[in-house]
């Protein structure tokens, strides 16, 4: 078991809680209906990715570590902040009526290649054996 992903996982799937909670109960009276929505959206795919990064956490140990299984936990943790964390920014832009958001809007889609990297990246550590 990889305790940095383990720890990192604990702290991320603290922190979706708290941000979802966040949405539920404040955010929904600062900001519109579409906002709040895309605000969930980075919650939910954070929440999908912790748990991800817990299998990794599982999967990888001094025995059976592979570089494939690694990069996907390396994966999965840019992907958070890059998707995740700029769909939280924009969410912020967008309640501050701030109109320069487009630098934040690119780190979305990087993310989700992040993120599909790490599932490719398991399948290959899951499936593969190292030599």
């Amino acid at each position: 078991m990889n305790r940095n992903f383990l720890s990192i996982a604990a702290i991320l799937g603290a922190l979706s809680v708290i941000l979802g909670a966040f949405a539920a109960h404040s955010l929904r009276s600062m900001a519109s209906a579409d906002t709040v929505a895309i605000f969930e959206t980075g919650v939910r795919y954070q929440f999908y990715h912790t748990f991800a990064l817990f299998i990794v956490a599982f999967l990888t140990d001094k025995q059976t570590d592979n570089k494939w299984v690694h990069w996907a936990g390396n994966c999965f943790i840019t992907g958070i902040i890059l998707f995740c964390g700029s769909l939280y920014a924009l969410t912020a832009l967008t309640i501050a009526e701030n109109t320069h958001k487009t630098l934040v809007g690119i780190a979305t889609p990087i993310g989700g290649i992040f993120f599909i990297l790490g599932w490719i990246f398991l399948y290959i550590g899951i499936t593969r054996k190292e030599k």
